[in-house]
């Protein structure tokens, strides 16, 4: 492999890695890495310093290892190795490449081979699967599938945000089948891959049966079908034609059909009626971004498999502040380590703050005409239409929620609200509120179309 394989190489990993990971993670630790030279199955990777040597040998050794493997498979092992910097700036590695030493780790078997009839990564399990609120009916769910499959939420269908969770459980409920029916057969597939392998079934124009009925027995055989990120089959009529079929056969056999989204059937573009009708036939539900108790207990748990500590202003800080997926909360909570190592010493709360202070997303404010813009958008209603005097239903329906997401989601005050939509009075503001929250209890489709108009926000 001669230098511009390397670097291609390297460059390919690092676009994957990138979207495995945080930015803050992917910043800290791959910005100043290179490949130096790869050798009877050893890659030797260039790192600038001692730490940065053990964080990714500890850390990001799997992930690495997995990464470069799926463009070599002859890759065994990695070595991480310090270069400096000569006078000239040229990187010379302080360890010799003709000495071959031990890999610095090697993985075991069971976690270096994903199985490749199963797809399924080992390291998924729900040993690790951190419960709280925001997605604890999809872990109930979960459980009683294992304990049914094919009966129990069929299919089910989990959907959110990036970097949430939502891999991590459909994966784990794989895995727990696996590990309970040892001779069910567990496939998990992203749609983006299904896809490619149904093109690939009839190359050209002509469709080459033998090879295409090949390709619908391999997937009609599973006793569980999981699909990750349904939302990119939007607008691929044949490959969903294709799903159609498919889902019919398993769904008939009572075979468990699992599918994540990072939206609501209901809400991808370009997505057949029947097949959101398949999907709302089983069990639809969502994982949200963590509150505070969930980011607490998300943070510590981290922190004991790490054995570091925080001070209890440090934890408050960051369960607080820190919005959005799990990944950037580990994100920065590495970032915190690493510092906390370099010094020797534990940071204190203004130290951390400065840390993490371009990373930290501040809450988003916005004006009342805006919140008006996208509910009346996503109602394809007239902006205009909130502000008059009028029982039309689904103009109040509209203006109520309007009202519930500027109390609910921007601490707006009852009397602001009530003069900036069409002049009504703050009782009248609160009876909205109320309304709007006691109809979520019983009305799913609400809540929804809640959560959809939330992510328009963003």
């Amino acid at each position: 492999m001669n230098s511009m394989d390397t670097k291609q190489l390297w460059d390919n990993c690092l676009l994957e890695i990138e979207g495995n990971i945080s930015k803050a993670n992917f910043s800290t630790w791959f910005k100043n890495t290179s490949i130096l030279k790869e050798e009877e199955g050893t890659v030797y990777i260039s790192v600038t310093n001692e730490f940065m040597k053990d964080w990714l040998s500890n850390k990001f050794h799997k992930l690495i290892l997995k990464t470069l493997r799926t463009y070599m498979e002859n890759i065994r092992c990695v070595e991480y190795q310090i270069a400096k910097y000569e006078q000239n700036h040229k990187v010379q590695s302080t360890i010799s490449l003709n000495n071959k030493t031990s890999p610095v780790k090697e993985l075991p078997l069971q976690d270096l081979y994903i199985n490749k009839e199963d797809n399924l990564n080992p390291r998924y399990v729900f040993d690790s699967f951190i419960v709280g609120s925001f997605n604890e009916l999809a872990y109930a769910a979960s459980q009683a599938i294992i304990q049914k499959p094919g009966v129990s939420y069929n299919p089910f269908f989990i959907y959110g945000g990036t970097g949430l969770g939502k891999t991590h459980l459909i994966q784990a409920i794989g895995n727990a089948v696996k590990q309970k029916y040892p001779e069910k057969r567990v496939h998990y597939i992203t749609v983006e891959k299904f896809t490619t392998d149904f093109i690939n079934s009839f190359p050209g124009n002509t469709i080459q049966h033998n090879k295409t009925n090949a390709w619908k027995e391999k997937f009609r055989k599973y006793d569980v079908l999981i699909m990750d990120d349904i939302q990119f089959i939007a607008n691929k009529e044949r490959t969903q034609e294709e799903l159609f079929h498919l889902f019919n056969v398993l769904h008939e056999n009572n075979k468990q059909i699992i599918f994540s989204s990072d939206k609501h059937p209901n809400f991808i573009p370009g997505l057949e009626d029947r097949l959101k009708s398949r999907f709302a036939a089983g069990m639809i539900v969502d994982i949200v971004e963590p509150e505070y108790e969930s980011k607490l207990a998300i943070i510590k748990t981290k922190l004991k498999e790490t054995g570091q500590t925080l001070s209890t202003d440090i934890l408050d800080y960051m369960a607080t502040a820190i919005q959005g997926s799990i990944r950037e909360l580990e994100g920065s909570l590495n970032i915190i380590i690493c510092q906390s190592q370099l010094k020797n010493r534990e940071l204190n709360i203004a130290e951390v703050k400065n840390l993490l202070k371009n990373i930290i997303k501040p809450k988003k404010n916005v004006s009342i005409p805006e919140v008006v813009r996208i509910v009346t958008e996503f109602y394809n209603l007239e902006e205009t239409s909130i502000y008059e005097k009028t029982r039309r239903k689904e103009i109040v329906k509209a203006r109520q929620m309007a009202m519930y997401i500027l109390r609910e989601d921007f601490n707006v005050s009852y009397p602001l609200i009530g003069q900036k939509l069409g002049g009504k009075d703050h009782t009248t503001v609160i009876h909205s509120c109320l309304k709007v929250k006691e109809d979520m209890k019983k009305d799913v489709n609400l809540c929804q179309e809640l959560e959809h108009i939330r992510t328009m926000f963003k």
